[in-house]
């Protein structure tokens, strides 16, 4: 391929306009197309955007000759089935998170996916930041020793609306779908997958998980403390704890720009990685690396781990009793 790798979107809303503007960063992506449920929604979003494609469904999306992959940026609860349709057209997919809504329908979007030999990856843009990888680079080296522990929070403040997505139990809202997922994923790519769960949960009067705090143990005792919420706005902030030291990922981690290391006997060392645009960029990057590697999962959000968190996710659900109208 020496052209710039084609993108499509499926779906008009917020994450889909911001990665819209990530991805007109690279030069080495260009957006052809866009579907929505209706003409008028992709018109605009085209409009918006400069698309030269529209198209008032999403099978006419999937079915599109010209476009090499496909971002999937509808609500938490069609994930399993849009990704579905794309890869059933032969469309490589980067599914926005959660990958879905529970590991049974993720199993059979990944079963999918290596059936027909397509590129599959879920859209945790977090991992793909530079400072991401310094982060990984430093702990490979044993800059703070051996990681016991992992304190990560992602808690933003939104007004109570029964209307609004987040507090939509059939949409899949909640604090743990939306926002917990992060910090989860962050734990499993520093730990591993947990072999026990504690947690403590508030739902909220619609049913949905408005703030929770959860404990993941690991076989080697080390602990990640993670809290998330709809309710209140946090610092957004990462501490990683070593037998060595300690690394600190300033607000908000999730985007990272900038991060201190320190350790007893030493000074602190603070590292700065500043970059352009929103950031959405770099999951795409990573994308395409992959597609002109000829690799259908990435190394750094692969598939079985996309399922681990999925499991995890599960299991504290299962704690509070919580499940979705959809499942």
């Amino acid at each position: 391929m020496n052209r710039p790798v084609r993108w499509g979107i499926l779906g008009t809303g917020w994450i889909a306009n911001q990665f819209a503007q990530g991805l007109a960063q690279l030069s080495d992506a260009e957006l052809v197309a866009v579907g929505s449920r209706s003409a008028a929604t992709a018109e605009r979003f085209a409009d918006a955007f400069q698309i030269p494609r529209m198209h008032a469904s999403y099978r006419a999306l999937a079915e599109d000759p010209d476009i090499d992959v496909i971002y999937v940026a509808s609500p938490n609860p069609y994930h399993r089935e849009h990704c579905l349709l794309c890869l059933e057209f032969g469309k490589p997919v980067l599914c926005e998170k959660p990958f879905a809504l529970n590991t049974g329908q993720a199993e059979e979007v990944v079963a999918l996916a290596r059936q027909k030999q397509l590129f599959l990856m879920e859209a945790m843009w977090s991992r793909f930041f530079p400072l991401m990888h310094k982060v990984l680079g430093l702990l490979a080296e044993g800059a703070i020793g051996d990681v016991q522990m992992l304190v990560a929070d992602l808690c933003i403040r939104f007004e109570f609306d029964p209307q609004d997505r987040r507090y939509a139990l059939d949409l899949g809202g909640g604090a743990l779908l939306d926002l917990g997922v992060y910090p989860i994923s962050l734990a499993s790519m520093i730990m591993g997958p947990p072999s026990q769960i504690t947690t403590m949960v508030h739902l909220g009067q619609t049913g949905v998980d408005e703030q929770a705090g959860i404990l993941l143990g690991y076989d080697q005792g080390q602990v990640s403390t993670i809290y998330t919420s709809l309710r209140v706005d946090s610092p957004v902030e990462t501490i990683l704890m070593g037998t060595k030291g300690q690394i600190r990922i300033h607000p908000w981690w999730i985007r990272p720009d900038r991060l201190t290391l320190s350790g007893k006997g030493r000074e602190d060392t603070i590292i700065e990685m500043p970059y352009e645009g929103n950031g959405y960029q770099f999951e795409a990057l990573e994308v395409i690396n992959c597609l002109r590697a000829g690799k259908l999962e990435s190394d750094l959000m692969p598939l079985d781990e996309s399922l681990s968190i999925m499991r995890t996710m599960d299991a504290i659900r299962a704690q509070w009793g919580l499940r979705y109208p959809t499942e």
